[in-house]
C-alpha cells in the first residue's frame, strides 16, 4: 500500500507554511517603506521560502523516521514512520524541494546582483538538512530553535528586503526578529508536545532540555516580544498599532500552551500559531502601507 496524495500533503505540514510566507510579506513591507518594493523579486523569495520549509519538513520526516523517533509520537502523519513510502523516496522529495529553492534563489540573486547571498543560500540548505539529518543533527542538541530563528526570521526577512532595496532598515530588523520569534514559538509548541517521546529516544530539543514549565512560558514570551517590537516604529508608521491584532489572536494558543495537560491538546496550537504569523505579517504590511 502506497501513500496517497493527501498523505504526502499532510507530511508537508501545511500548518507550518505560514511561517514561510510571513517573512516574505514583512520583508517586502520593509522594502516598501524604503520605496523599493519589487513584486517579481518578492515572488521569487516566496518560492525560496516555501520550498525550503517543505524541504525541511520532508527531511525531518525522513531523518526522524529512520531513527525511530516518530515510532511512538503524538502528531501529524509521517511518511517514513508509516512505512507507506520508502525512506529514500522521502529523502529524494526533500532534496527536490531544496533544488527548487536553489533555482529560485539563483534567479533572485541574479536579478538583484547580490551574488554574495549565494553563500547564505547554501548555508540555508545545509542547515535545513542537518537539522535532523547526518550523524549529529543539531536539532537533537537543542539548537533547532536557533536555526528557525536565524533562517526563518533574520535571513528570510532581511534577505527579502535586501534583494529588493539593496539596504535594510530598523523596521526590517524588528520584523525579522518578530517573524523569527513566532516561527520559533511554533517549533517550541511542537516540541513541548513531544517532550516525553523525544527524551525516550535521546532527542534533546530545547523544550526537552529546559523542561515543560519553562518551555511553555518561553512560548508566550516569544509571541509577546514579537508583537511589541513593531510598535517601536509607530511614530513613523502609526498604523503599525494594527499588529496588536496578532496579540489578540495569540491569547487563545498561549492559554492552551500554559494550561493543557493532555499532549494531544497542543496539536491545534501549531495551526493557531501559524494564524498568528499570518495576522502579524498582514497587519505589519498594512501598517506600513497605510
Amino acid at each position: 500500500m502506497a501513500a496517497t496524495l493527501s498523505q504526502w500533503v499532510a507530511a508537508a505540514r501545511l500548518r507550518t507554511l505560514p511561517m514561510a510566507v510571513a517573512p516574505v510579506v514583512v520583508g517586502s513591507a520593509a522594502a516598501h517603506a524604503l520605496d523599493q518594493f519589487r513584486p517579481g523579486r518578492a515572488l521569487l523569495a516566496l518560492v525560496v521560502a516555501l520550498a525550503l520549509q517543505i524541504g525541511v519538513n520532508y527531511a525531518n520526516d525522513y531523518s526522524d523516521g529512520i531513527r525511530g523517533t516518530d515510532d511512538a509520537r503524538v502528531g501529524p502523519f509521517r511518511l517514513t514512520a508509516s512505512r507507506l513510502v520508502p525512506a529514500k523516496t522521502v529523502k529524494h522529495a526533500a532534496f527536490a524541494c531544496f533544488g527548487v529553492a536553489a533555482v529560485a534563489g539563483l534567479a533572485l540573486v541574479a536579478l538583484s546582483g547580490t551574488w554574495w547571498l549565494l553563500i547564505v543560500g547554501v548555508a540555508s540548505i545545509v542547515a535545513a538538512w542537518y537539522y535532523t539529518g547526518g550523524k549529529k543533527p543539531y536539532g537533537y542538541m537543542g539548537l533547532g530553535e536557533v536555526f528557525v530563528f536565524v533562517f526563518f526570521g533574520l535571513v528570510a526577512v532581511l534577505g527579502t528586503t535586501y534583494t529588493q532595496a539593496l539596504a535594510v532598515n530598523g523596521l526590517a530588523w524588528a520584523g525579522a526578529v518578530g517573524c523569527g520569534l513566532i516561527s520559533t514559538a511554533l517549533l517550541m509548541a511542537n516540541n513541548i508536545r513531544d517532550i516525553p517521546t523525544d527524551r525516550d529516544v535521546d532527542k534533546m530539543t530545547l523544550a526537552a532540555r529546559i523542561g515543560d514549565g519553562p518551555a511553555r512560558a518561553s512560548y508566550v514570551a516569544m509571541l509577546a516580544v514579537a508583537v511589541v517590537l513593531p510598535l517601536l516604529f509607530t511614530g513613523a508608521h502609526p498604523w503599525l498599532w494594527l499588529v496588536l491584532a496578532a496579540g489578540a489572536v495569540a491569547v487563545k494558543p498561549c492559554l492552551t500552551v500554559l494550561h493543557a495537560h493532555v499532549r494531544a491538546a497542543l496539536i491545534p496550537v501549531l495551526k493557531a500559531t501559524g494564524i498568528v504569523g499570518v495576522v502579524y505579517a498582514a497587519a505589519f504590511a498594512l501598517g506600513v502601507a497605510l
